[in-house]
């Protein structure tokens, strides 16, 4: 058994295709098709059960798979570490960020990174806060931009606090609580509202300060975007909250304080185990970033 071998096994069980995998590995089919006999020979098992039209892991290649990818990864690491002690970044980052983050610029912080380690690929992504956080946790994503209710903890996780942020109300020009002095949640209340997933940190965010207050929301549209929200806000469909720095950058639309708004922490933060990249990154970021003045 030999890291290539390990390799193109791999890679068969996540592309769940020979062709695609061979490409994958820059071998010719014929040669990869070796490679995973040879491996099933050694361990006395088939690791793939294949019929005409696909290719699935058999219960052997289910176990397999895991260790495989643990192994790969441990001599990745290690090949990244003995590089970095020479004085060379290099191997993958994978950066999360919400969609609605206006204090940071994920991608110029990237192509700074980039700038100072172009021997890193680099990677990024969005998603909601929670899956972000789970995903830093369980070393699928290197570093994370999230933003979560002031007082909820992150855990198992190393961060960097960066700001605070009050939600506003979000509505459509014309809006009857357009000129609305000192709204409250109250006001929004009887107002169709656009929202993220039920659920999700920036859901919860909200829900719990309409529950505060004592008064119940409707939401008519669940999203999993700013863009989505703003576009529906647009059309006059609904009424939003949105943290105050991303609403200021939005066309179409206008936005109002809110007297008793819930407020959200944004954070980046990255794992307990960085990778010499990720760390990188992180000293990078530390030292660049300047916040922006707090209100």
């Amino acid at each position: 058994m030999d890291l290539k071998q390990l390799a193109c096994a791999v890679a068969v069980a996540e592309e769940r295709n020979f062709t695609r995998a061979a490409a994958r590995c820059h071998i010719v089919q014929s040669a990869l098709s070796h490679q995973i006999a040879r491996l099933e020979a050694e361990l006395g098992v088939a690791l793939f059960e294949r019929s005409s039209r696909r290719v699935s892991l058999s219960a052997a290649g289910e176990a397999f798979l895991p260790a495989a990818r643990q192994v790969l990864d441990g001599v990745r690491q290690v090949r990244e570490v003995v590089a970095a002690a020479s004085g060379e970044v290099r191997g993958t980052l994978t950066v999360g960020s919400l969609s609605a983050l206006a204090n940071v610029d994920p991608v110029e912080w990237l192509a700074r990174f980039h700038q100072r380690h172009p021997g890193v690929a680099a990677r990024l992504y969005t998603g909601s806060s929670g899956d972000l956080l789970d995903h830093v946790r369980d070393g699928s994503c290197d570093v994370a931009f999230v933003g979560v209710s002031v007082d909820a903890g992150l855990g198992r996780v190393n961060s960097l606090s960066l700001c605070r942020e009050q939600l506003v109300a979000l509505l459509p020009p014309g809006h009857r609580l357009g000129d609305e002095p000192g709204l409250s949640l109250r006001h929004l209340s009887a107002e169709p509202q656009v929202d993220y997933a039920g659920g999700s940190a920036a859901r919860c965010q909200t829900d719990e300060a309409f529950l505060r207050s004592g008064v119940e929301r409707r939401v008519s549209f669940e999203v999993g975007s700013l863009d989505w929200i703003t576009r529906i806000v647009r059309r006059g469909l609904a009424i939003a909250l949105v943290p105050e720095a991303c609403a200021a950058q939005l066309d179409g639309v206008i936005s109002r304080p809110i007297v008793d708004a819930p407020c959200r922490a944004v954070h980046m933060v990255w794992s307990r185990s960085p990778s010499p990249a990720a760390q990188a990154f992180v000293a990078l970021f530390r030292d660049g970033f300047v916040p922006a003045p707090q209100n």
